[in-house]
């Protein structure tokens, strides 16, 4: 679509941040952050809001079985839609942009197409997937998981949270909020898919650059290290007869970085979430269990360091026993070179500075990727400071990423994927 013939409509900046910031009401926090997790209370207002703001303008709102919340502007034709958003969800302690700014964005391009009076070529649909973050049900992305097929129903709905409430659960309750909005199956034919976030990272701002035109997202593994020795009483038991596993998490963690840092400067390795059993002052510590997130660019390197760090695991805990447990295996992808060049299109159209750039950080956009032409686009956060309650976009940023994701989006409309328009 040529951007300057016929000029195509302008999102309203001062309507979108005023979205936000309602937004950020729901599950606010005194430091001025967000605390609204996955399917909780806070989660659900957040839905109903959006539900309401969408149906004042006409928009025709559903969820599938997994949760996911979807708004659909018709087209002059039936058939796969254009799904464009992100999540609302946050983690605990959470920031007011991130998800939240690609849910809103692209709902200002259904609001600005209806007030337009403008029809697309095909339906347009908006998706706020179901706990991206893994904050409080792990590990994430559960909804866009079960949407494109990586994970069953079955198995995101035995998963519980700390207090032991499982998502089965929680999915009932929201279906018991919301009894007249339809249920659908997950899944249904896509044309493109289009998801707009701030950068988490700070590139664009330290190149004082305002899109970002992913190329891809880098793969990620996780696992759960079990590290099983010995109780015994402090005061009482020799050293040399101790199975200490706090000692053993601690070689077996110098291990693992070492192993991880043999793959080069891209690798990223990271231990959280460390939990000592019994967690007692004078009691010689019988198990640790913690979690490790592991992300490379490339593949191959990923798959060869994964095994490296569990055979470095196993080696190290001696005497006591490890158990790795691989939780999440999500190999690095790519983003069409058609929407990219789009994206990077609009931006010079709109005088807005714009480069590409792969996402360091894990998204939704990963499992729609193999479904149909995907792309992802970027805006500044301050310092690169995500995942915060200080995490913040600028205003002028916001409005230029919704007005890049309109355009985006009528191009995707209108292209055809047999003639390889989105490839």
């Amino acid at each position: 679509m040529d951007l300057s013939q016929p000029p195509l409509p302008r999102i309203d900046g001062a309507r979108l941040w005023s979205r936000l910031m309602s937004m950020a009401e729901i599950g606010a926090r005194t430091d001025g952050g967000v605390d609204r997790q996955a399917l909780s209370a806070e989660d659900r207002a957040a839905m109903a809001r959006l539900i309401g703001w969408g149906e004042s303008i006409g928009l025709l709102p559903s969820f599938d079985t997994a949760g996911n919340l979807f708004l659909t502007l018709p087209g002059a034709s039936e058939g796969a839609t254009v799904l464009i958003g992100s999540h609302l969800d946050s983690q605990p302690t959470g920031g007011r942009f991130d998800g939240v700014f690609g849910v809103l964005a692209a709902f200002e391009v259904l609001e600005t197409l209806h007030d337009r009076g403008i029809v697309p070529p095909r339906p347009i649909t908006l998706v706020a997937w179901m706990n991206e973050e893994g904050g409080r049900f792990a590990p994430g992305m559960m909804g866009s998981e079960v949407f494109s097929g990586h994970r069953r129903l079955t198995q995101i709905g035995a998963v519980t949270d700390a207090a032991g409430v499982s998502v089965a659960t929680e999915l009932e309750r929201l279906a018991e909020a919301f009894p007249g909005v339809p249920r659908i199956a997950p899944g249904f034919p896509l044309h493109a898919y289009i998801e707009p976030h701030i950068e988490q990272a700070d590139h664009l701002e330290r190149e004082a650059l305002v899109i970002g035109a992913v190329t891809g997202i880098q793969g990620k593994k996780t696992y759960e290290v079990t590290l099983s020795g010995r109780e015994a009483h402090a005061g009482t038991e020799p050293m040399e007869r101790r199975v200490d596993a706090v000692q053993a998490f601690a070689r077996v963690a110098l291990a693992m970085q070492e192993a991880a840092l043999q793959a080069g400067p891209d690798i990223r390795f990271t231990i959280g979430r460390v939990e000592v059993l019994p967690n007692a002052p004078s009691v010689v510590p019988a198990t640790v269990r913690f979690r490790i997130d592991l992300r490379h660019p490339r593949n191959d390197v990923l798959d060869r360091t994964g095994l490296a760090l569990e055979a470095a695991a196993r080696a190290a805990a001696a005497p006591c026993i490890a158990e790795v447990q691989p939780m999440v295996d999500a190999p690095a992808n790519t983003f069409s070179p058609a929407l990219r060049r789009a994206i990077l299109r609009s931006a010079a159209a709109r005088g807005l500075p714009a480069t590409e750039l792969l996402s360091a950080a894990g998204h939704d956009a990963r499992h729609m990727a193999p479904l149909a032409p995907s792309a992802m686009i970027f805006i500044p956060c301050r310092g690169g400071l995500s995942h915060h309650p200080e995490e913040w976009a600028e205003p002028a940023h916001v409005a230029a990423g919704a007005q890049v994701l309109l355009d985006t989006c009528l191009h995707a409309a209108s292209a055809t994927r047999d003639k390889g328009d989105l490839s």
